[in-house]
């Protein structure tokens, strides 16, 4: 058996039984350790594990190889670095107030034959202060280009930077600069147009950094922009009809607010008796000729807008309207009281119409009633009348009768 394995590995019987046991104590004390990454001015902690330690000996050792525990004894004169927990399995060591001179490789080293090692790398993460947003110009016109920056300094590793103008998220452009101490600088320039909705809208700058949470800088966009305007009939309700007043407001906003209102009449001029107050148009005793376009204009520094209304003057109403009482006639109406009322001449005109008309109706009707009954009577002594010769003989045929025995009958028509 023992010929068998030195010919297999072409070495002598007892070399191979120290090598064997050489692996065997190797990969039965692992030694192990993990990076830490801290933010400067905080506590690191370094921890070495033994697997299935025989006693053998654990130091810590820093960047530059000096030691600073040799079991639970520290050596090096830092009184940053204190130990946490010291066990034939584990040398676990802090570090606190790090700095960033703290940051390399550390040593967790196992005395064993050979020995064995094991790195830690303590990577020191160090927040950009608060990030500035600067604006090329602050009111900007709407359908103009704005641009906006941002930078976020002295931050390691560099900083990323992100944009949002309100809940949409914008693309900017980044440039990182790193300083002679290891810090990086990170600026980031974003451009866009701007529309009237855009004014007041919140654009944040959002710096990302695993050091630091919550850091972004706001900026309240200022958008000019020309009037909005709008008429409104304030008088009539309805339709428009000849007689009727006419009330039009017109209502204009914008950023400046629009510092000049003026009516005109599409093609043609304003009626003159029109009556303009500030933003309000007053017609009074509409006709057929005031039909046209009557446009509201505003204007600012930024531009001017206009919104038209299109006059469109009906027939006055037939029938005869309820009776209303018009706050603007009321004195007269006090004046007038205990005066007999006027009578409407519509109204007497339609009450002799209609008698007018219930007399011919009653005429017919009596005309047709005594035609119906009038007809022509026949008796006898108009049958003797119509037989005889003479007077004499027709007297004589009525009173002494004749041959003809016809009885008496009277024909209507």
């Amino acid at each position: 058996m023992a010929s068998t394995a030195s010919g297999s590995l072409g070495l002598p019987l007892f070399l191979v039984v120290i090598l064997m046991s050489c692996l065997v104590k190797v990969e039965g004390q692992n030694l192990a350790t993990d990076n830490v990454s801290v933010v400067e001015g905080e506590m690191a902690t370094i921890s070495c594990r033994v697997k299935n330690n025989d006693d053998s000996v654990i130091q810590l050792l820093n960047p530059n190889r000096q030691t600073i525990y040799f079991r639970d004894v520290r050596p090096l004169k830092d009184s940053r670095f204190q130990l946490v927990n010291f066990s034939d399995n584990e040398l676990r060591v802090s570090l606190s107030n790090v700095s960033l001179s703290d940051e390399g490789r550390y040593v967790c080293q196992l005395y064993t034959d050979p020995p064995q090692e094991a790195y830690a790398d303590i990577i020191v993460l160090v927040p950009p202060g608060s990030p500035i947003i600067e604006s090329r110009e602050d009111v900007v016109s709407e359908g103009n280009e704005t641009e906006l920056t941002c930078t976020a300094s002295g931050s390691k590793p560099a900083a990323s930077i992100r944009w949002m103008k309100g809940d949409e998220e914008m693309t900017g452009e980044t440039t990182v600069e790193e300083t002679y101490d290891r810090m990086f600088t990170v600026t980031s320039r974003v451009r866009f147009s701007v529309t009237k909705e855009d004014d007041g809208m919140p654009v944040d700058c959002v710096v990302d950094h695993p050091a630091a949470n919550d850091l972004l800088a706001q900026r309240n966009l200022e958008v000019l922009y020309k009037p909005e305007v709008k008429i409104v009939v304030t008088y009539p309700e309805g339709l428009t009809r000849e007689g009727d007043n006419l009330d039009l407001t017109c209502i204009a906003g914008g950023k400046p607010h629009p510092h000049e209102i003026s009516w005109v009449r599409v093609d043609e001029d304003v009626p003159p008796h029109a009556v303009v107050t500030g933003s309000d148009l007053y017609i009074e005793n509409l006709n057929k000729s005031f039909n046209g376009t009557y446009r509201c204009v505003a204007s600012n520094t930024i531009g001017e807008a206009y919104d038209d209304y299109i006059l469109h003057v009906y027939d006055a109403p037939t029938t005869i309207p309820t009776p209303t009482t018009n706050p603007v006639n009321t004195q007269d109406s006090r004046a007038g009281e205990g005066a007999p009322p006027k009578l409407d001449h519509a109204v007497i005109g339609g009450v002799v119409a209609v008698v007018m008309f219930a007399i011919l109706c009653a005429l017919i009707v009596l005309g047709r009633y005594f035609a119906r009954h009038k007809g022509t009577y026949f008796t006898h002594e108009a049958k003797g009348a119509d037989d005889a010769a003479d007077a004499d003989t027709a007297i004589i045929n009525a009173e002494g009768g004749h041959n003809n025995t016809d009885e008496k009958k009277e024909y209507y028509i």
